[in-house]
């Protein structure tokens, strides 16, 4: 039987799509489901990491007393192609909308001593007409980014909106319940992991108000010429 996160490899030449899913059944902090995840804190140490409790990954920060940009972060590990698609099902609790709460997807990002690098899908889980959702590069030292594209007021985020991101060749696009909310391009950073990450403006106690309940990332992305990406390597996928 297996928990926890899955890794599915496509197989015959058909094949295309290498996907790693979960629903977040264990208890951790930081996330790590056998190493499948790295942190930001942890790893990248500026930044806070990722936990996860009751079947759903939230950040762990208090940016009350710390610093800002200090997302909680948490990125796959392995080797990914580098058309990556990430989706998430939005847990969304008790939010303190006066504190910008955000919750984040990652794609191409890196973890190392002092640098975050990649492409930051950021959606406002405000209900106030200055929500927004947004794309931005991490240019690698702490609070260095570039701002890549951005709506505002459109969409309000609900518990159980279905949040995707997905990047072909420079191409980045956001969906939002199954509809293209924002495109970006941006041709900076060719590879690496996806992952997700989280921010908000108040105390820790805020932490465990919204989060993620469902994960799937994939690489099998193809411009229809059936050509099987490399898959995944060094996922660990845990049975009883």
């Amino acid at each position: 039987m297996v928990i926890g996160a899955q890794l599915f490899c496509g197989v015959g030449s058909d094949a295309t799509a290498d996907t790693y899913t979960t629903a977040f059944p264990l208890t951790e902090n930081p996330l790590s489901d056998g190493t499948n995840w790295i942190n930001g804190g942890v790893v990248g140490l500026n930044w806070s990491n990722c936990a996860s409790a009751g079947g759903v990954v939230q950040g762990r920060q208090n940016n009350g007393s710390g610093p800002s940009y200090n997302d909680s972060t948490a990125l796959l590990t392995g080797t990914w192609g580098s058309n990556q698609t990430v989706t998430v099902t939005l847990f969304r609790g008790n939010v303190v909308e006066s504190d910008y709460p955000e919750a984040e997807i990652r794609l191409r990002s890196s973890l190392s001593a002092h640098s975050c690098t990649g492409y930051e899908v950021m959606f406002s889980l405000r209900s106030t007409s200055d929500r927004y959702i947004s794309i931005a590069r991490w240019n690698g030292p702490f609070g260095s980014f570039t701002g890549l594209a951005n709506v505002s007021g459109q969409y309000n985020i609900t518990n159980g909106s279905t949040l995707k991101a997905s990047i072909v060749g420079s191409n980045i696009t956001v969906y939002v319940n199954g509809t293209v909310a924002l495109t970006a391009n941006d041709s900076t950073y060719k590879t690496v992991t996806p992952g997700v990450g989280f921010d908000h403006n108040g105390p820790s106690s805020e932490d465990a108000g919204f989060g993620f309940s469902n994960f799937t990332a994939t690489d099998g992305i193809t411009n229809g010429a059936n050509q099987r990406p490399d898959p995944p390597t060094g996922l660990h996928v845990k049975e009883n």
